[in-house]
C-alpha cells in the first residue's frame, strides 16, 4: 500500500504545482497555452511511439484489453444517454449541459493515465496505456462528437470537421505508427530511438503541469447535480465495470490495474474545447474538469490500492 501511494501521489503534486504556478502568474498565461500543444503534439506522441515500437506484443493480451475499455465506454455511454430525460426533469438540465455530462462520464484524461502507469509499472505501464488510447479516444470522439450533434445548440464547427481531428489525432497516428514499426520488426532506428526516448521524457512532467494550470477554482460553482453525476459515472461505474469486464476476459494483475486506472481518470481538457466548438455547456464541463481532477487525486491512489489488494 505504501509503495503505491508513494509511486502516484507524486503525479498529483506536479498537478497541484502546475496549478499554483498558473495562480501565482510564475510564467505568463501564453506559456500554458503553449507548454500543452508542446506536449499534445510532440513529446507525449513521442513516448507511445517509443514504448510500443519497442514493447513485446506477444506477451500483451491487447485484443481483450481493447475490447474491456470499448464494451465498458460504450455501455456507460448508453446508461447516461438513458439518463437524459431524468436528468432534464430532476436538474433542470438543459440538452447542451447535457452533452457536458455525456462527455464528462467517458472521457479520459490520457496525460494523467500515463504518469500513474508509468509511476506504477514503467515502460510496460505505458504501453498498456498506448493499448488503452488506441481503443477509447476515437470511441469517445466518435460519441462526443454524436452527442454534440444531436444536443449542442449548433454553433461551431460540423460534425465533419470534427471527425477529421479524431483521424488526424496525434496520440492515435503515434500509437499506430509505434504498433507498425513493433509489427515490422524493424524496433526504432539507432538514431530515432533515442531521440524520441529524450523528447519522451519531458511529456509526462509538462503534461501534468499543464493539467494544474487548466484547473479552475470558479468553475467548481457550476451545476453542482449535473457535476456529481458525470462524476460518478466516470470515477466510480466506468473503472468498476472494467474491473468486472477484465475479470471475466481473465486478464492478469497489471493489465487490470492498468486498465481499470485508466477507466478512472478525469475528464480531459479537450472536452471543454469540443464544448465550445459545438454548442455544448463549457462552463459546465469546466466545472467537471476541476472537479473530477480533485476528486481522483483520492480516488486513483484508493483504486490502486484495492487492485493490489485484490491481486494478491
Amino acid at each position: 500500500m505504501t509503495d503505491t501511494l508513494t509511486a502516484i501521489l507524486p503525479v498529483f503534486l506536479v498537478i497541484l504545482l502546475g496549478h499554483a504556478l498558473r495562480r501565482a502568474r510564475f510564467v505568463p498565461d501564453a506559456f500554458w497555452v503553449a507548454a500543452e500543444k508542446l506536449t499534445y503534439l510532440i513529446t507525449f506522441p513521442a513516448l507511445l511511439t517509443a514504448n510500443l515500437a519497442r514493447a513485446d506484443m506477444g506477451t500483451v493480451a491487447w485484443g481483450p484489453l481493447m475490447a474491456v475499455q470499448g464494451i465498458a465506454v460504450l455501455a456507460v455511454a448508453a446508461l447516461t444517454m438513458r439518463l437524459r430525460p431524468r436528468l432534464g426533469r430532476t436538474l433542470g438540465l438543459s440538452d447542451p449541459g447535457f452533452t457536458s455530462v455525456f462527455q464528462g462520464a467517458i472521457r479520459p484524461n490520457t496525460y494523467v493515465g500515463l504518469a500513474v502507469a508509468a509511476a506504477l509499472f514503467g515502460p510496460a505501464g505505458v504501453t498498456l496505456t498506448a493499448i488503452c488510447i488506441a481503443a477509447v479516444i476515437p470511441l469517445v470522439n466518435a460519441l462526443a462528437v454524436a452527442c454534440l450533434a444531436r444536443f449542442g445548440d449548433g454553433q461551431g464547427g460540423g460534425p465533419g470537421a470534427v471527425l477529421r481531428g479524431i483521424v488526424t489525432n496525434p496520440l492515435i497516428l503515434a500509437c499506430l505508427l509505434g504498433l507498425l514499426l513493433n509489427a515490422s520488426g524493424l524496433g526504432l532506428p539507432p538514431i530515432l530511438g533515442p531521440f524520441l526516448d529524450i523528447l519522451g521524457r519531458a511529456a509526462l512532467p509538462v503534461g501534468l503541469l499543464a493539467v494544474g494550470a487548466g484547473l479552475s477554482a470558479g468553475a467548481l460553482r457550476q451545476g453542482a447535480g449535473a457535476v456529481t453525476v458525470a462524476s460518478a459515472a466516470k470515477l466510480l461505474v466506468l473503472p468498476l465495470l472494467v474491473w468486472a469486464l477484465c475479470a471475466l476476459a481473465g486478464l492478469g494483475a497489471m493489465p487490470t490495474t492498468v486498465a481499470v486506472l485508466y477507466a478512472a481518470l478525469p475528464c480531459s481538457a479537450s472536452s471543454y474545447v469540443l464544448a465550445r466548438r459545438m454548442g455544448g455547456d463549457a462552463p459546465l464541463v469546466a466545472g467537471i474538469i476541476t472537479t473530477q481532477t480533485m476528486l481522483s487525486a483520492a480516488t486513483i491512489p484508493l483504486l490502486a490500492v484495492v487492485l493490489g489488494i485484490a491481486a494478491r
